[in-house]
């Protein structure tokens, strides 16, 4: 049963069910792992939510700490299999032009600062040689950064995306990798979000309208089979 199902309304469900949403879009042959801003300002501290808020105003907390231990598996298999693992991360050089911070009160946001701790991407799942880092100011990942060049000189063709947030920066990596004609799948136990509302409807919007949604052991099984 889909995580967002205990959202839905009969009436959302008919219009589901009628309008022929949720089609699979199906995956390609050349895939890359996209992981999206797993840094310790949006993972936070592996604990309840609320209570690593202080230190980590934008963090997850726990969930995104399950959701990376589940994520390993998928990038195991990338590099055993020699396929691309990408990181994003989001820094900024000033915030003056950081459009999130423009939407939040009562913190420090020199954390968002390139240099800072929290720009940095959590041990647990760091990159190794051989990955690529890609630095974005904005939601997307295509935005402003070389992504898709890397995409085209790596003769990409599908994106399996992970990371957080779902509702942001996963959201607008997978619409805009859709918009530029790549296949795309978001792993459904991957990714994270600060509010459960808006994981749900976020990867809700995402299968109905424009990319596949699986489980990361779908995706290790996938990348498996192309060998």
């Amino acid at each position: 049963m889909p995580v967002w199902d205990d959202v839905l309304t009969p009436v959302d469900r008919e219009v589901i069910r009628r309008g022929g949403y949720g089609k699979p879009r199906g995956l390609g042959d050349h895939p890359v792992l996209l992981i999206i801003d797993p840094q310790y300002n949006y993972a936070g501290a592996d604990s309840p939510i609320l209570e690593q808020l202080q230190e980590w105003p934008s963090g997850a907390g726990e969930s995104a700490w399950r959701a990376m231990e589940r994520l390993k598996p998928v990038i195991a298999a990338f590099r055993e299999t020699h396929r691309p693992v990408i990181y994003t991360r989001q820094v900024q050089q000033s915030i003056a032009f950081d459009g999130f911070a423009a939407k939040k009160t009562g913190q420090d946001f020199s954390q968002y600062l390139d240099g800072s701790k929290g720009t940095s991407i959590v041990d647990e799942i760091a990159p190794k040689e051989g990955d690529l880092v890609i630095n974005k100011s904005y939601a997307s990942a295509f935005y402003g950064t070389p992504l898709l060049s890397y995409l085209i000189k790596l003769k990409v063709d599908t994106l399996i995306v992970a990371g957080g947030t779902t509702s942001g920066c996963v959201r607008a990596a997978c619409v805009d990798a859709v918009s530029r004609n790549f296949d795309a799948a978001v792993l459904e136990d991957c990714v994270y979000d600060r509010i459960s509302i808006s994981h749900k409807v976020a990867l809700l919007d995402l299968w109905m309208k424009y990319c596949d949604v699986i489980s990361g052991e779908e995706a290790v099984r996938y990348v498996q089979a192309l060998g």
